[in-house]
């Protein structure tokens, strides 16, 4: 919010923290009848220099028939004091005992304070922010945990276990039928079929990846026989693992685990960006 102080035809501004004077409003004051423009040049050539004694600023002017934007300058009060020890005459010397009287008011130890709290309150509500901020993403962090725990599991658990499986079990982790993972591993040269039995391929086998399981079926006629099925180990589950991860094959946990990571990225990267 703007604050303002004014005598007269002059206005002095506190917006940005410290006080500045309009160089339009002094120089009308003033009295002082060379062109602004002219004017204000010369009084440069004095040693002010631009950001550090002034600023230059647009305003709006008004006619009874146009609107048009206008340059002035934001003076330091040092600036405004050493213009109107310039002019030598009664009007200076009011206006820089003015802008003296100004400076003492705003440096007083009351004004000093008052500013320190101020400067203190907007330190606070920063902080306040962030730590808004910090809570919102320990509990988005905390949430996505809880989503990725269980299954972030599955080869500690699952393919730890010590038990048999079939191929059908093991391609529900990949979200396929058993017909279509068994096509696959026989594309991917893993394993042959032969009298309704799948088996290996001689570099796989004897590694303890499979176990040939035999059961009787029996018949409505009242006759017994026999079949075998091929059923993986957890030793063998974990060698399809890695051999369909290395052909971009994963399972439908961690393919969701893998998007959530991305789309968390994706996130934070968004954020990064509006900040900067």
């Amino acid at each position: 919010m703007t604050t303002a102080l004014q005598k007269e035809n002059i206005r002095v501004d506190f917006t940005d923290g410290q006080p500045v004077v309009s160089a339009r409003d002094l120089w009308e004051a003033l009295g002082i009848k060379t062109v602004f423009r002219v004017w204000f040049q010369r009084v440069c050539e004095l040693g002010f220099a631009e950001g550090a004694d002034y600023t230059k600023v647009y305003q709006k002017s008004y006619t009874s028939r146009t609107k048009q934007t206008e340059v002035d300058y934001d003076l330091s009060v040092d600036m405004a004091k050493h213009i109107c020890m310039l002019q030598r005459n009664e009007k200076g010397k009011a206006y820089r005992q003015y802008f003296l009287e100004l400076e003492k008011a705003w440096n007083s130890p009351e004004k000093v304070m008052a500013r320190a709290l101020q400067i203190a309150r907007r330190q606070i509500e920063q902080l306040q922010e962030k730590c808004h901020m910090l809570i919102v993403q320990t509990q988005e962090q905390d949430r996505m945990i809880q989503e990725i725990r269980p299954k972030a599991q599955y080869l500690d658990n699952v393919l730890c276990s010590k038990s048999l499986v079939l191929a059908t079990q093991i391609a529900k982790d990949y979200g396929m039928s058993g017909t279509k993972f068994n096509l696959l591993l026989a594309e991917l040269g893993i394993q042959y079929k032969m009298r309704d039995q799948w088996l290996l391929y001689a570099p796989y086998q004897n590694q303890g990846y499979t176990a040939s399981t035999t059961f009787l079926i029996k018949h409505s006629d009242g006759s017994v026989s026999s079949r075998s099925q091929t059923e993986w180990t957890q030793k063998g589950r974990r060698f399809l693992y890695l051999i369909l991860k290395d052909n971009g094959i994963l399972p439908t946990v961690e393919r969701q685990l893998l998007e959530m990571t991305e789309q968390r990225r994706g996130g934070e990267g968004s954020n990064a960006g509006r900040s900067g």
